[in-house]
């Protein structure tokens, strides 16, 4: 092979990612098998999983889909994970991938509302603190009866909104062009550069705090998260019972965690406290009044169609008629049908930001088969379950938060739930110890893992948009603004477990 022929190879590798990263991947390729053969899979199964988050944490420098993925097949070829395990993990998972797939997909086509909402919301309520606060608790309430990938995709779709109303401006476009590439800084005019970065940190902070939000209020319901099914089924509880057990933990911390947004809005403490500018401020009353003023009566009947659908949807998945993903297929069938949006290609699009997410989550499963075939989480778990009764509620919380914080918290918590219930049957455990550790459990895999982006699939769902490189949120950057709410929600969490469970 010619060198000319080894460069081109080495330069479509990755694409436009840095050498040094390209590098980086290459090492953990070559190097695996060597782990194996020297160290065991056990311990090149944590290594996998370092390696894993490092794709991860460098998202805004190549999506995650691609060195996730290679990591994820060459553990399938090495052994350490078999196809059917990372089927089984799929198929487990099979809700999210619909809910991905249809739900995100729906939500694309509700955002002319979004937009005339929330730009409404932005610019009456004045006071940034006030807005944050209200952004976490809409988030935390929409959470507790719908689903935080929902929610989340809800958030991505007003910020980008937002973000591509000033950004047109910013570069001197003319605000009726619809040709503009708002991921391009190239055309931003230099009086404009500081307002953008400024509006950049405002829709961080707004997001995290939303993002947050769906994790205190996820935690609350039976229909919170996906773990809070499972965990309510192998336990028999039913949603009043749910709430009401959850509760002296669940209720503490969602306090806390509004007084946490609200201190950080004041203190202006990692990477918080950002106001929206006014510049911006003017270009977005200015949009308003131009779509106010060009509205006709087919942009009304839109509005109104996904305002209908939006009720719709919320009746859905509160009432829970189906799966969260067939809702979302529904909400795409109505507002397409009832909007004359009927040509393929425009369906399309709608499809573009969940898809690279969606597989990237099947790669993230593989690499959850090989912590399953490998029982990476054994000895933990064992550790735990040998502690003492009084205190085994608290490890049980921190043992869940801190695996969620490196795995799925699903998987986490099946795993830990299925070895309570096995201990109960056996006669190891009463039932009342047993409704506290299901209380730990899913306190624990709810709570801590937002100090992660992995952690939560909302955050990993946010991480990975289209918006988080516009806004410049990077994994680092989710872990330092995620900090202060993981330790007031994680020892405010403990605490109540260990006090009142």
């Amino acid at each position: 092979m010619t060198n000319t022929m080894t460069h081109a190879l080495w330069k479509n590798f990755l694409g436009s990612s840095p050498n040094w990263y390209k590098q980086t991947i290459v090492a953990f390729l070559v190097l695996n098998p060597v782990f194996l053969a020297i160290l065991g899979p056990f311990v090149t199964g944590w290594i996998l999983i370092g390696e894993f988050i490092f794709t991860l944490a460098l998202a805004l420098r190549c999506y995650p889909l691609q060195p996730g993925g290679l990591l994820a097949l060459q553990a399938v070829i090495l052994g350490m994970a078999s196809p059917e395990a990372v089927y089984n993990e799929t198929l487990a998972n099979f809700e999210v991938i619909l809910l991905l797939m249809f739900m995100v997909a729906g939500i694309y086509f509700m955002q002319e509302l979004l937009l005339w909402v929330f730009t409404r919301i932005l610019l009456k309520v004045k006071s940034k603190t006030k807005i944050s606060v209200l952004f976490c608790f809409v988030a935390a309430f929409l959470s507790a009866f719908l689903d935080a990938l929902t929610v989340t995709a809800v958030l991505i779709s007003v910020g980008v909104g937002f973000y591509a109303v000033y950004h047109k401006v910013a570069s001197g476009k003319k605000p009726s062009q619809d040709d503009h590439d708002h991921s391009d800084d190239q055309g931003v005019h230099a009086s404009h550069e500081e307002d953008l970065e400024n509006f950049r940190a405002f829709l961080r902070s707004l997001l995290m705090h939303g993002a947050v939000g769906t994790a205190l209020g996820g935690v609350c319901t039976l229909v919170g998260e996906p773990q809070n099914l499972l965990i309510a089924h192998v336990a028999g509880w039913d949603f009043i019972t749910f709430v009401t057990v959850m509760a002296p933990v669940t209720a503490p911390v969602f306090v806390c965690g509004l007084i946490t947004c609200y201190l950080l809005e004041v203190t202006g403490k990692f990477g918080y406290g950002a106001e929206l500018p006014d510049n911006v401020r003017v270009v977005l009353e200015e949009h308003q009044e131009r779509e106010e003023e060009n509205r006709n009566i087919r942009s009304v009947a839109r509005l109104w169609i996904q305002a209908t659908v939006a009720l719709i949807l919320i009746l859905a998945l509160a009432m829970h008629w189906a799966a969260v993903g067939l809702v979302g297929l529904m909400v795409i069938v109505l507002l397409t049908a009832f909007n004359g949006i009927v040509e393929e290609h425009q369906i399309g699009h709608a499809f573009e930001e969940a898809l690279p997410f969606t597989a990237l989550l099947v790669v993230f499963f593989a690499i959850v088969a090989v912590i399953h075939e490998q029982h990476l989480f054994t000895p933990v778990i064992n550790a735990v379950l040998v502690m003492d009764a009084a205190i085994r509620p608290g490890m049980f919380f921190v043992a869940n938060g801190v695996l969620s914080m490196i795995s799925d918290n699903v998987f986490v918590a099946t795993v830990y739930i299925n070895e309570v219930k096995a201990a109960l049957d056996a006669g190891t455990i009463t039932r009342a110890e047993f409704d506290q550790l299901a209380v730990a459990i899913n306190t624990g895999t709810n709570l801590p893992s937002v100090a992660t982006p992995n952690g939560q699939a909302a955050f990993l769902f946010l991480l990975t948009s289209a918006l988080a490189p516009l806004i410049r949120l990077s994994y680092g950057r989710m872990v330092i603004m995620a900090f202060p709410y993981t330790i007031v929600m994680g020892g405010v969490g403990l605490a109540a477990v260990m006090l009142f469970i």
